[in-house]
């Protein structure tokens, strides 16, 4: 299967978590009018079973495309969220939760490299894909006891290329 990331987007993101950006956001100054300030950009969920909020900058190395999938994650126990701390395409993908083939529920979407995303928990994921160079993320996820990472193998085959 041959899949086409579309643009990301709030509304066609929705079922797996929120789209972090300030396009069209209302912002509040401060700093004696000085910084803008956009606030509740994501839904952070980390508390299950005595997490705590873990911030990290993750630096991805780009992925040469077409780009065969292997596998998707998900954390049971907390959100994740990333976003670019420099302007710079990178792909996200998801797959709804379900059975049968994973296939034709794998979905791509192409940040403008100003907006992140929050995968809600749960939410079955490729890892961080980063498109033309090198790139630095701020990601916010979940610390603590318990396992919170599970894999998925693809073993339909999905191949993502940009036309």
């Amino acid at each position: 299967m041959l899949l086409q990331p579309t643009p990301l987007s709030a509304a066609a993101f929705a079922p797996f978590g929120d789209v972090i950006e300030v396009e069209g956001r209302a912002a509040r100054w401060i700093n004696q009018g000085t910084c803008e300030r956009f606030d509740d950009l994501a839904q952070v969920d980390v508390a299950a079973e005595g997490g705590r909020p873990l911030i990290s900058l993750f630096r991805a190395t780009p992925r040469s495309l077409p780009l065969q999938l292997q596998s998707l994650e998900r954390h049971p126990l907390s959100s994740q969220a990333f976003y670019p701390l420099q302007p710079q395409p990178f792909l996200i993908v998801v797959a709804q939760d379900g059975s049968g083939p994973v296939a034709p529920r794998v979905r791509a979407y192409v940040s403008s490299g100003r907006q992140g995303v929050n995968f809600r928990r749960n939410t079955w994921h490729h890892e961080l894909l980063a498109l033309n160079q090198t790139s630095l993320f701020l990601v916010i996820d979940r610390g603590g006891p318990g396992e919170n990472c599970e894999q998925l193998p693809i073993e339909e085959g999905v191949t993502i290329a940009i036309p």
